[in-house]
């Protein structure tokens, strides 16, 4: 070690034991006591599972990992004029988990809408003050609506009749003897039910009523009898649907016919297999040009065409025939009203159609943006995870409505009769439908269950929608107002600080059951995504990020992820520990506040201070008993001497000019920069998310430095720490989070000196003022 490396350890040693020897002096007046490891940085073991065989350490899928699969032939027919859908279908069921399975659980989600359903009495409700009329009569006056499924009959691949159970929105199939591993099983069930109007009952699924030509716009989802998730972590997942928590749903291929009136316009989940039944030549024509249109949609069924076809009201059927592979779900749209367009989408070197479906209601915003907005949707989120990997993507207009299963969505977005809208509209049904197609890839493909998770599906795809966003208003200036961008509603940090500074009574953690939330927006959609930006923008750096979210998104898809493998596989990808991170922001409600608690400025002196003094005195030394040393007075103090201020180091201090002299060639001072100005400054932590310290400070001569500290500063002491800040320019201001990357909740304390910052009450004031 050279003498000036020696020097420098030294005093370090000196101060680092007059610090400890401080600590035990004040701890012999007060014995705390001791406490279990309560950091921040503390290892999430306590809230992981142990890895195991069906899912590892590092968040990949074990070498045992297993999943069932069902596949479905479904004939399906819907009755337009009594609104009833009818259904008979045979599920074989694959196990190939290493378990013999008693029995069989398949889900009858739409049993939420029985007239027995318990769904509505899961709520405290209370009077309100006002309802409106319609509010009021379905609350208490009209009769609940039975929409809950009949089933006809259950029976075996022989026909024979099957047991079954139906415990609400579960039904248990009583095989007769256990369905062994690597076994598989067949068996059909008959069922039918009223659909219900989703505009005014609400409701994922439905029909939308127009008075005005007497037709009806369906979006079918939720309509068959669906097989449970058996897996590794949950067993069965037979957790009610009581209508938040959505759905955990086995992969299989699935081959449906749909009757439909003759003159309606559908499409669903999968291949078309007779389209040159169900096209008319016209429709074959321009869709074979639309498989060739990258541009710009071709319209296969025209607004003039559907008009017609709104007054025709055909007593005919007609069959579509559809075959999906290796999806999770199925849904289908079918109307005599729909207009249909399409275009071609380049995604990994084989096209894609994206497509929209809407009534005449939706123009002319439909016709203008629907289609463009699926076709970035699937750009930009192949490329931040995997080409993807089916045929086409359906956007479906359906008013009030954004829900989305394998292939299709529906979304809102209604002009107004005159076929004016406003940015709000505009912006609105862009947004759904990139949510909503985006979640082809979260939760369609990479396959969480939203029952328990709902973030899992929710969050991911929030935070890819704020990507796909800011790229399509770079890609489709003229939809965007000049010099903005686009106006995203979530993602952005500072959109989430008034849900996390608000009531902790009525906030939950992110790592909460749906159904178990207050506010489900900002819980499982809003925050996580923040969260994930943060992340991508501000902790670990978009490279690192996007390295390892494409890795989780390949690792899982068409798998069944748990929260544990996304927050293994992020560390696993990119060597960056976020224990921290995951517990602060997804398993606790703390917020992020950071602020400057103070700031001291100090001058370098040749004396003693008193501090110093004391320590000696405490110890029986003099200062010939100690090395040369530097002293720092603060100013203002009883240490202080005047005529310190402005001098440099050398100039005020003999024994640093002394050892400068001494240990340094002429050479080596040339090259030091010798600091005039030392700042001890203060930083605090009211909140509970300890995050990167982004400090920016401003000098007398008006330059700027930023300076990010890594979150670990706050490793070991969590409510506040120190930074000597030594420079050649007077320091005249600091601000934490320049920029608001970190959803600080309360800016007002994160500068120095303190601004005047005027209320909200006299903001508003001098907003009537200037009226």
């Amino acid at each position: 070690m050279n003498k000036v490396k020696y020097y420098f350890a030294s005093m370090l040693f000196l101060f680092g034991a007059m610090a400890i020897a401080q600590e035990g002096e004040e701890g012999k007046e007060e014995k705390m006591p001791g406490h279990y490891n309560q950091s921040k940085f503390k290892q999430l073991y306590e809230e992981f599972s142990t890895p195991n065989t069906y899912r590892s350490a590092s968040g990949a899928p074990g070498p045992d990992y297993y999943q069932q699969r069902a596949d479905y032939t479904m004939n399906i027919e819907l009755d337009d004029k009594n609104t009833k859908l009818h259904g008979e279908e045979t599920i074989t069921y694959f196990n190939n988990s290493p378990d013999d399975l008693e029995f069989l659980w398949v889900q009858l989600d739409q049993n939420v809408r029985a007239k027995d359903s318990k769904s509505p009495l899961r709520n405290g409700n209370g009077v309100n003050f006002a309802y409106t009329a319609d509010n009021f009569a379905n609350t208490y006056i009209n009769e609940p609506f039975d929409g809950g499924f009949n089933i006809e009959f259950v029976k075996d691949a022989n026909g024979k009749p099957l047991s079954y159970t139906i415990n609400q929105t579960m039904m248990r199939i009583n095989i007769p003897k256990p369905l062994k591993s690597g076994a598989q099983i067949s068996f059909s069930i008959k069922w039918w039910y009223n659909i219900n109007d989703h505009v005014n009952g609400r409701g994922r699924s439905g029909y939308e009523y127009f008075p005005k030509d007497g037709n009806r716009a369906y979006v079918i989802a939720q309509f068959f009898p669906r097989m449970a998730v058996y897996s590794d972590v949950e067993g069965w997942q037979n957790h009610q649907f009581w209508g938040s928590g959505e759905f955990a749903l086995p992969f299989g291929n699935y081959d449906v016919s749909i009757t439909v009136p003759a003159d309606h316009i559908l499409d669903a989940t999968g291949v078309l297999q007779n389209r040159d039944d169900v096209f008319s030549k016209e429709m074959m024509k321009r869709y074979k040009q639309a498989k060739k249109s990258y541009d710009k949609p071709v319209v296969i069924v025209t607004q003039e065409e559907a008009a017609a076809a709104e007054k025709s009201f055909s007593e005919n059927k007609k069959t579509w025939k559809f075959k999906a592979t290796n999806v999770r779900d199925y849904g289908f749209a079918t109307s005599r009203k729909f207009i249909w367009d399409m275009q071609a989408v380049k995604i990994g070197g084989k096209d894609v159609m994206a497509v929209s479906l809407y009534p005449k209601e939706g123009n002319p915003l439909w016709e203008e943006q629907s289609t463009k907005a699926v076709a970035q949707t699937l750009e930009t989120y192949s490329k931040h995870t995997f080409d993807y990997p089916y045929h086409k993507a359906i956007s479906v207009h359906a008013k009030n409505q954004g829900m989305e299963y394998p292939m299709i969505c529906w979304n809102y977005g209604r002009p107004n009769e005159d076929g004016t809208y406003s940015d709000r509209t505009k912006y609105g049904m862009i947004s759904v439908i990139i949510h909503e197609v985006g979640h082809n890839f979260f939760p369609m493909i990479v396959n969480s269950d939203e029952r328990q998770w709902g973030w899992m599906d929710e969050g991911l795809d929030t935070f890819m929608q704020y990507l796909t966003e800011q790229e399509f208003g770079e890609n489709y200036p003229e939809v965007i107002a000049p010099n903005e961008a686009y106006p995203s509603r979530r993602g952005a940090p500072s959109k989430i600080v008034p849900y996390m500074g608000g009531d902790q009574s009525h906030i939950s953690p992110i790592m909460s059951n749906p159904e178990n939330v207050y506010q489900l927006g900002p819980n499982a959609y809003g925050k996580p995504a923040t969260a994930l930006n943060i992340l991508r923008e501000t902790v670990m750096g978009k490279e690192l990020f996007d390295h390892a979210f494409k890795t989780y998104a390949q690792r899982w898809k068409f798998k069944h992820p748990t929260p544990e493998d996304f927050f293994r596989t992020m560390e696993d990808a990119s060597a960056v520990d976020l224990d921290w991170y995951w517990r602060g922001w997804f398993y606790t409600t703390d917020y992020v506040d950071i602020g400057v608690k103070g700031v001291k400025k100090y001058y370098v002196s040749n004396k003693p201070t008193k501090q110093m003094e004391k320590y000696m005195a405490d110890r029986n030394l003099t200062e010939a008993d100690l090395p040369p040393l530097v002293y720092l007075a603060e100013e203002g103090s009883e240490d202080y001497d005047p005529s310190l201020k402005g001098k440099s180091p050398t100039e005020t201090s003999k024994n640093l000019k002394e050892f400068m002299m001494d240990n340094m060639t002429e050479a080596e001072r040339a090259q030091v920069k010798e600091p005039k100005y030392f700042y001890e400054i203060t930083f605090d932590k009211p909140g509970g998310i300890p995050m990167p310290l982004i400090v920016e400070y401003t000098y007398a001569d008006g330059s700027k430095e930023n300076v990010t500290y890594p979150p670990e500063i706050w490793r070991k002491n969590d409510a506040e720490v120190k930074r000597v800040l030594s420079t050649q320019k007077e320091l005249v201001g600091i601000i934490v989070d320049p920029k608001l990357e970190t959803a600080d909740i309360d800016t007002a304390n994160n500068s120095w000196p303190i601004k005047d910052e005027k209320s909200d009450f006299d903001k508003f004031k001098e907003n009537i003022k200037g009226k």
